[in-house]
Parts: C-alpha cells; sequence; structure tokens
C-alpha cells in the first residue's frame, strides 16, 4: 500500500474533482512505461494539451464561435488518434500481472489517496522500481479521454443512482462550510473544467515522500526491505506537507430536511454531526453503533425489521471521512407501504431510549467482543492488515489500532448515555428522503 494525505478534502473551490482524476492519470504510465516512444509522443501531449485547452476556454465563453469549436474539436480527435499510435496500454497492469501481482487498483477518498497491489515477497523491489518511477516520471496520458470517463462515471454512481443521489445530497446538506461537503469526484461543472495543468500542479505539490505512508505486510526481512525502499524512494525531494484544512463547520443550529424525488424505491438517510478519531466520543460512538445497528440481534433491526416490520434493511455507518468531525448515518430502504414519517418516529424511539435507559452489562459485553473480533478478522490476512495499518497512519498513528481494545474497554453505560444525550438531538439533525415523483 501506497498511501498520501491528501484527497478531496484538500482540494480549493478551483480544484474539485483532482485528486480523483489524478488517480486515473496515475495509471497511465511514465516516461519509460505505457509509451513506445516517449520522444515522438512528447510534442504530441503538448499539441493535444494546447488545443484541450483552447476548447475549454470557448465552451466557457458567451460569444464562442461554433464553427471554431468544432474545428478544434476535430483537431483534438485527429491528435487523440496519432497519440494512440504511441501508446502501449495498461503496462502497469501487464507488468505486475506476468509477475503473480492480483489486486492492483487504487482509490481516493475525502482524507486519502491509495494505491495497492498485491505481490510474491520476492517481487519487492520490482514494486519499488515501479512506484518511484511512477512519482518520479509521470505522465498524464489520455487526459480529455480519462476526464470524460470520469463525468460518466458521475453519471452512473450519482445521478443515476438513488443511493449515490442521496448520499451526495446529504452531505451538502449536513454541511455548509466545511469541504466535506463535496463530492470526492466533483460536481458536473468541476469535471468539465478540470486542466492538465491543475493535476500536474497537485501531483508536485502533495504527491512526496512528506505526505507519503508506505505500508508492507508479508514474508520478508524488514531491513533488508526498508534499505531497498530508502534506495529507490529517497531519491525523491520531500516535499511540502499537506496544509490541515482550516474550515470549520459551525454548530448546526436546527433540523435540516430534503426531499428528492426520483423513479425508484423509497430511501431514508438520518444523520447527526459527531467528533472524529481519536476524540474519546468516537470510541464511544462504535459501540453505540454496534448495539443501535450492527447485526441482526442490534436494536433497530429487531424494532424496524423483525417487529414493526416497516424497514427491509437498516445500516448504520460513519462518514464522509476521519480526519476532520463526521457524521453518525442511518440508512434505511423502506417496505412498500410503510410512510417515511412512521419510520423516523421508531428510529427516534430506539435513540431516546439510549438517552434515558443505561445499557445493562452484558448488552455492553457483547458489543466490546463484536467490534473487538471483527477488527481482528480484518487482520487476518496480509492485504487486510496492510490496509488497516496504513489506513490509521494516514490519519494519524498507526498505535490507534494497538491502543483500541483499551479506549473501548474503558466505555461505561453512562459514557454512551451522555453521548446520546449530547448529539441526538433534532437541532443536530439531517434527514434526506427519497420519494417516487410527487407523491
Amino acid at each position: 500500500y501506497i498511501s498520501f494525505r491528501v484527497g478531496g478534502v484538500n482540494e480549493t473551490s478551483q480544484e474539485r474533482g483532482v485528486a480523483h482524476l489524478l488517480e486515473h492519470m496515475l495509471f497511465k504510465g511514465t516516461k519509460t512505461l505505457g509509451t513506445k516512444d516517449y520522444a515522438a509522443e512528447k510534442p504530441v501531449l503538448e499539441e493535444i494539451k494546447t488545443v484541450g485547452q483552447r476548447i475549454d476556454l470557448l465552451v466557457n465563453s458567451r460569444e464562442a464561435d461554433p464553427q471554431e469549436l468544432q474545428q478544434l474539436r476535430d483537431q483534438l480527435k485527429e491528435l487523440q488518434d496519432k497519440h494512440r499510435t504511441l501508446v502501449v496500454k495498461n503496462e502497469f497492469s501487464k507488468i505486475y500481472a506476468e509477475n503473480g501481482g492480483v489486486g492492483y487498483n487504487a482509490f481516493t477518498g475525502k482524507d486519502s489517496t491509495t494505491y495497492l497491489i498485491n505481490l510474491p515477497a520476492n517481487k519487492l523491489e520490482l514494486w519499488a522500481a515501479i512506484e518511484s518511477d511512477r512519482l518520479e516520471n509521470a505522465v498524464f496520458r489520455e487526459f480529455y479521454t480519462e476526464r470524460d470517463v470520469v463525468h460518466e462515471e458521475r453519471r452512473r454512481s450519482y445521478e443515476s443512482s438513488p443511493g449515490g443521489l442521496m448520499y451526495e445530497t446529504l452531505l451538502a446538506t449536513a454541511y455548509k462550510v466545511h469541504p466535506y461537503r463535496n463530492p470526492v469526484i466533483g460536481w458536473n461543472s468541476d469535471i468539465e473544467n478540470l486542466d492538465p495543468d491543475q493535476i500536474r500542479d497537485f501531483f508536485d505539490k502533495y504527491y512526496t515522500p512528506v505526505n507519503m505512508v508506505i505500508t508492507l505486510v508479508g514474508d520478508f526481512d524488514s531491513q533488508t526491505t526498508l534499505q531497498m525502499v530508502d534506495h529507490y524512494f529517497g531519491k525523491l525531494a520531500p516535499g511540502t506537507p499537506v496544509p490541515p484544512v482550516v474550515d470549520r463547520e459551525p454548530e448546526q443550529k436546527g433540523e435540516r430536511r430534503v426531499t428528492i424525488n426520483f423513479d425508484a424505491e423509497q430511501q431514508l438517510m438520518i444523520a447527526y454531526h459527531k467528533p472524529a478519531m481519536p476524540h474519546r466520543d468516537d470510541y464511544i460512538f462504535d459501540i453505540l453503533m454496534q448495539v443501535l445497528c450492527e447485526g441482526r440481534t442490534s436494536r433497530l433491526y429487531q424494532s424496524l425489521v423483525v417487529e414493526k416490520q416497516l424497514v427491509a434493511d437498516v445500516a448504520v455507518f460513519t462518514a464522509p471521512g476521519s480526519r476532520y468531525d463526521n457524521l453518525m448515518i442511518l440508512s434505511m430502504t423502506p417496505r412498500q407501504g410503510c410512510a417515511c414519517p412512521n419510520i423516523e418516529d421508531a428510529v427516534y424511539v430506539e435513540l431516546d431510549r439510549l438517552k434515558t435507559e443505561l445499557l445493562s452489562s452484558t448488552e455492553l459485553d457483547i458489543a466490546r467482543k463484536q467490534i473487538l473480533t471483527s477488527i481482528l478478522r480484518g487482520m487476518e490476512g496480509n492485504s487486510e492488515l496492510a490496509r488497516m495499518l496504513s489506513s490509521y497512519q494516514t490519519l494519524g498513528d498507526w498505535r490507534y489500532l494497538v491502543d483500541y481494545e483499551e479506549q473501548l474497554n474503558s466505555v461505561t453505560a453512562e459514557d454512551i448515555m451522555a453521548v446520546a444525550q449530547r448529539y441526538f438531538r433534532a437541532d443536530n439533525r439531517t434527514v434526506v428522503t427519497l420519494i417516487r415523483g410527487e407523491n
């Protein structure tokens, strides 16, 4: 795992979507990988950029000449066709696959960006050579083609998806100031105006060793591997640390509600603002959410799914990130004919119980054991352990994982009641309902 302490939350209003598109671009190769002849390719890439930037400028102009715009688009297509003859597609993937690599992937979140691969231990040096070359000599090929791919990804994942649309709407409603409100993929207008120079500037500024966490798990000699990593990555310029986000979300002063009309079955989301790790209340929320909604014996599942039969399923999760104060989100799919207000009332009954009734010691112990068992199972494989260590180190310190059990065991029933009273308030709540048509 190679993770960078930079994600959507670190973008300015002029950069929204840059981190996600950059993730795509870093699979395109380097000056030696992904090309048949970089000396011949480089001037074509420059021409593509010049024409593409001119097109973007005209598209945003109120007095654009349609004929000139079409000529430029035709010119861009010719250049892209020429460029394709100079490219070796997916060379990173092919090299890794030929050497036993599996699971070659990447993902961009609010707080970080991660690139991962599972390889035989004797191929570690190959990995180091490829990844250090990618950071030192990245070439952002097929920019405008990939920008169109991301645009379609946004349409498919958000605009055409009821769940994606609800989640995006929820964040934009619950957050008014903090950049957690913005989608990692960017808004449509952001994607349409992303520029290759923006991508390069963001990459040069933040994808550097000072912002990077390398996590290796497997059968290798640690000292030898550290020397090898230093040999390949030590030559990279350290860079400048990613500055912290200074925007602070003001305290919510009243319930916020949004109704979405969409041709799909009803859905309901309820969110409450909460602190993120390593705040003590975050540990308490872990137990609270386990009791509320994790598994078929949980309170909300028993009440809403089994007893009242109001919903087909109910889930709870924290989002959209973990570096800054986040949300506890409840998500439900109502059964046919069940009204969302009735479901809300049933949810609030269970939340109010947590405010007024102490958890039994048995229920508390079961929740702790379930959480710790889940964590242990998540560390059974090398890839899972690497993911967990990488995530915690990128967010702060991998030792959070070591101290977690002690913190969890210190949580009392009184702590849970106090947290429920502190956060499960109507004026700290955001509700998003999705209904079909105008009914």
